[in-house]
């Protein structure tokens, strides 16, 4: 019995020598004699899927849709059936087949000719690749010859397009070729919209807003002063800004802006250098990046200086605009609310940032573009001294929080970045510098990096302390913070943020171990955590997980946490200035907010100045508040006899307002 293989619906080649006997004989030995396989050969033209044999040495092509694996033949003549097997075809058999069939033209993506050294005695058939002689000497002429189009008009192509005398292509309307040939190039990334994403857009505008309360902001008085103030607005549409960044302050829940931005959007968007003062959660933010986005898409791609190389091989980014902030946290908000007013546009904003955990990401992601950077003064000095940033196309400099730059200790990076730099001279960039107070600091500042002319803003009193944050003061001796902190704690809801703010990242430290162990849900931000952890910290508060965030003065600036219903002044500071930030967390956005303050002897230097900003918010002054300023006020600090007027039977929390 002879030991061999048969597919006879596939018409495979099993033929096995008689000769051979038992033996079971290899595929690849078959048949070596130089005989013909005794199978038949099945028509090129039987199946719609068959392609021609190949020629040269290794012209290959599939065979009967695929139930052949391929015929080669070359210099050996050996043609391998479905196992690899080789069956010697002469060459006159090849010429012989070929000839069987109707030869057919060769049309512009005929197959590669004798010019290419693809031809020869054992010119082959590459049949829809267009290997074939250019006079017909393959099975099929070229790639659009395939049995003149009959198999592609079969499977729902149009026929290919063909070559004029002139060497283009006709075009051809529809089916596989469509679009293939456009008029005019294709619209840039400046000039269609990206796609949508939805799980991005989520992430984004998801609870933006929530429970905004604009009508609060109406009663807000407003003043601006300079010269030819460009009048304020109503409405965002007054303003004729770019389709796409309308789209997205919509869908960010604005429906009309806030004061600071009904003065501050016309300003910027006039070419004029603007120092505002505001208070804290008032929109400023939005007030900045909305006329700066606005303009770039509006210069479009032509008005930015593109990237070039080093001779360190590194990619040089040239940013249009530049946004400079205290803090990681602020930085990263920013950069978040950019990316949500720049959405399905094709401007790329950075972020810069100190901290070694993420220096890399952040040089990584900068390679791939920047219109818009954001940044701390320090890692920005770091990164253009290693030139992957230059500022020579910087066209908008923003300095958000810029007295609390100062305070930190800025002033000089920051006169580096913008006086040492190649940045653009102040009347060539448009400059704006946002605070919410304005110390004689600020104003020299202002001085020098603003055109005279500049326009003033001051949306309520400049240092002033929201009318929608109800403010308590309560006297508190040292020992007894830790019992008052948690019946507050306990006297909130179970969804209510809370704000805890003490002095040291040592207090913060302990005081979060302790009221952990005590029971709560508590994180801790200050310093002395690396990047991510103050990250997810924040995120944890911000999501609810966490309701209670104990915090030294790093997260009192700027933080965008909307829904915080209580700040509590644990330690309070020893400047007002700080005590408006800390409260502005609570109350922001027209929100109603609570703001608690623990006070005793140490806080007496704050006495005067707390007591004017309560009088001020046209709130309920307590009467030993009153008194300790007016001892302060006579004595000075040491003066006084402490806060009185409160019995051992009274209130645990004193006389509160």
């Amino acid at each position: 019995m002879e030991r061999g293989y048969c597919d006879n619906d596939s018409g495979r080649n099993a033929a096995v020598n008689d000769s051979v006997g038992d033996r079971y004989v290899p595929p690849h030995r078959r048949n070596r004699g130089g005989g013909t396989s005794d199978a038949p050969r099945q028509h090129y033209d039987d199946n719609d899927r068959s392609y021609g044999g190949g020629g040269g040495r290794m012209g290959g092509g599939y065979r009967d849709g695929g139930n052949r694996r391929g015929n080669y033949s070359g210099r050996d003549s050996f043609e391998r059936n479905d196992r690899g097997g080789e069956s010697a075809i002469s060459e006159s058999a090849i010429t012989e087949e070929a000839n069987k069939h109707e030869a057919v033209r060769d049309t512009g993506r005929g197959g590669f000719d004798q010019d290419r050294g693809y031809s020869g005695r054992n010119s082959g058939r590459f049949s829809d690749r267009g290997y074939g002689q250019r006079n017909g000497g393959g099975l099929y002429g070229g790639r659009d010859d395939y049995q003149g189009g009959r198999n592609f008009n079969q499977r729902g192509y149009d026929s290919q397009p063909v070559r004029r005398d002139n060497g283009d292509r006709e075009e051809v309307k529809g089916g596989r070729w469509a679009g293939l040939r456009e008029d005019g190039p294709p619209p840039s990334r400046w000039e269609r919209q990206q796609p949508r994403d939805e799980r991005l857009e989520a992430e984004l505008f998801a609870g933006q807003l929530s429970g905004i309360n604009f009508d609060k902001y109406e009663e807000i008085p407003v003043e601006a002063t300079g010269d030819d103030v460009p009048p304020p607005i109503s409405l965002f549409s007054d303003l004729k800004l770019h389709p796409w960044i309308e789209e997205n302050i919509q869908r960010s829940g604005y429906n009309r802006p806030t004061p600071v931005q009904k003065y501050s959007i016309p300003a910027l968007m006039a070419g004029r250098d603007l120092m505002s003062c505001a208070q804290t959660g008032s929109g400023k933010t939005a007030a900045f990046l909305v006329p700066l986005i606005n303009a770039i898409l509006q210069d479009g791609p032509g008005a930015q200086h593109p990237p070039t190389m080093t001779h360190h091989g590194r990619k040089k980014q040239y940013p249009s605009a530049l946004v400079l902030s205290p803090t990681r946290e602020l930085s990263l908000q920013i950069y978040n609310e950019s990316r949500k007013f720049g959405y399905r546009t094709p401007i790329t904003s950075a972020l810069l940032y100190g901290g070694r955990e993420n220096y890399r990401d952040q040089i990584n992601k900068l390679r791939l573009g920047c219109h818009i950077l954001i940044a701390t003064p320090g890692r920005l000095i770091d990164v253009m001294e290693q030139d992957y940033i230059g500022l020579k196309g910087c066209r908008y400099l923003v300095l958000d929080e810029a007295d609390r730059m100062l305070d930190m200790g800025f002033e000089p990076q920051i006169r580096q970045i913008v006086d040492l730099s190649t940045m653009p001279r102040r009347g060539e960039r448009v400059t704006a510098m946002f605070s919410a107070t304005f110390p004689k600091e600020i104003q020299v500042l202002a001085q020098d990096f603003l055109m005279p002319n500049y326009v003033f803003l001051a949306v309520g009193r400049v240092g002033s302390t929201s009318e929608n944050i109800m403010q308590k003061v309560v006297w508190v001796e040292e020992h007894e913070k830790r019992s008052y902190l948690m019946d507050l704690l306990d006297a909130g809801g179970e969804n209510s943020l809370t704000l805890v703010f003490v002095e040291t990242k040592r207090g913060a430290s302990d005081l979060s171990y302790y009221l952990q162990n005590a029971g709560y849900e508590v994180v801790a931000i200050h310093g002395d955590l690396k990047q991510f952890e103050r990250e997810k910290h924040l995120d944890s508060f911000r999501s609810g997980s966490t309701p209670v965030m104990v915090a030294t003065a790093v997260a009192a600036r700027g933080l965008d946490i909307p829904n915080v219903k209580h700040v509590i002044n644990y330690d309070l500071p020893s400047e007002v200035d700080e005590y408006v930030h800390r409260i502005g967390r609570t109350g922001r956005v027209g929100n109603i907010g609570l703001a608690t303050s623990f006070f005793n002897e140490k806080n007496r230097n704050i006495a005067r100045d707390l007591m004017d900003l309560i009088v001020e918010a046209n709130q309920e002054l307590p009467d030993w508040l009153e008194r300790v300023a007016g001892d302060v006020a006579r004595y000075g600090t040491r003066g006084g006899g402490g806060r009185g007027g409160r019995g051992s039977g009274g209130n645990k929390f004193g006389d509160v307002i």
